[in-house]
């Protein structure tokens, strides 16, 4: 029997003291530490090595984060204080490139601030503790519908495999590709899960495979290069992955290895679903040609986790974090909002025009 998932908390924001805390998710699975940001160079820090992962989380991240440096800013007047903001948002945007939702938490903080510019600045910090608070509380119920929309696509006793880290560790609960495990474990689905490593960085090694032992899901870990094999024996009924970014035409960014995948899958016949919120969906891409590949220090593949280097120190080393999977390859796109099939700009321009609707009449109904 598993221990409570939601024990482990990827970031949370403590107004006592004024900072983010995060589990430092490079100390695990050998330490759970947990560290406190209060300088917008330590979150950006964070954000930029890893120590906190995942789109949604590093949007949450984001988010807190700017309340809390913006929050101690001394000036009295707007525009000072809007000068300090823009700083401390391009400052943090710089950390990743390729996540949309860092950029899209950034861009709702400074809306926040734009709409209430008329207010004392004390105030205006106020609105943005509430705001930053609302983008974690959605987070966890897109999060939730997300993995109950997946389960629908999933019969009990399915081997599922997964790659890099989608999970709790990953958003504010439950995770994005593994919300429905938690859910059908939940459920007595007795889920079979197959982890990749996920070279070089290892979020499946150490992420993954902790965190769904740490909740009793049946879980088994394998090299990259070994997920043809058991795709072969039957033993993967389905391949579920997070995403970090989406173009309109539904090609999606994903930790590299992942578009391999869904090669395999379609060879043999195995259906591929991506699983994200729609605040990964980016209206500005309209294809995976678009989307800004982070690379990476060589490093990371060449001396981490090792002993010593393994490799020559004068061999060049190519390290892009992300890959991209072209839409064709992908069987469905879940959100909160639903499932999506191809052609993919259809359903993605009706959901965000339900989603500015909603937004239309909540606004209506607060201003009454």
């Amino acid at each position: 029997m598993g221990q409570l998932f939601t024990d482990l908390q990827a970031v949370r924001l403590d107004v006592e003291v004024n900072a983010v805390i995060i589990l430092d998710q490079t100390s695990l699975p050998g330490e759970k530490v947990y560290l406190s940001l209060s300088t917008k160079e330590a979150v950006w820090d964070a954000i930029h090595r890893l120590k906190v992962r995942g789109a949604p989380a590093i949007g949450i991240t984001a988010a807190y984060g700017i309340y809390v440096c913006c929050k101690s800013l001394r000036a009295r007047k707007f525009d000072d204080f809007y000068k300090g903001f823009v700083e401390i948002r391009d400052y943090f945007e710089s950390s990743r490139p390729t996540a949309v939702n860092l950029s899209a938490a950034l861009e709702r903080m400074e809306r926040c601030v734009l709409r209430n510019r008329e207010l004392p600045v004390s105030r205006i910090k106020r609105q943005m503790l509430r705001e930053a608070l609302a983008i974690r509380d959605e987070d966890a119920a897109s999060c939730h519908r997300i993995g109950v929309y997946a389960l629908s696509l999933l019969r009990p006793g399915m081997g599922i495999l997964t790659h890099c880290n989608a999970g709790h560790l990953a958003v504010s609960e439950y995770g994005t590709a593994l919300a429905p495990v938690y859910l059908g474990q939940q459920q007595g689905y007795n889920f079979k899960v197959y982890a990749d490593e996920t070279r070089p960085l290892l979020q499946g090694a150490r992420l993954t495979a902790y965190e769904l032992r740490y909740a009793g899901v049946d879980i088994t870990l394998i090299c990259d290069n070994m997920a043809s094999v058991v795709m072969r024996k039957g033993w993967v009924q389905a391949v579920i992955v997070g995403c970090d970014r989406i173009a309109m035409n539904g090609d999606t960014a994903n930790k590299v290895g992942t578009s391999g995948l869904a090669i395999m899958a379609r060879h043999y016949g195995i259906p591929f679903y991506v699983l994200g919120p729609t605040s990964t969906i980016d209206r500005r891409c309209p294809d995976g040609n678009a989307i800004v590949i982070e690379e990476r220090g060589s490093e990371e593949v060449t001396d981490m986790w090792y002993a010593r280097r393994m490799a020559p120190d004068d061999v060049k080393v190519y390290n892009p974090a992300f890959d991209v999977t072209p839409a064709n390859l992908i069987t469905a796109i879940v959100t909160e909002r639903g499932i999506a099939r191809a052609p993919y700009n259809e359903t993605f321009e009706r959901w965000f025009g339900e989603e500015e609707k909603d937004s239309a009449e909540t606004g209506s109904k607060t201003e009454e």
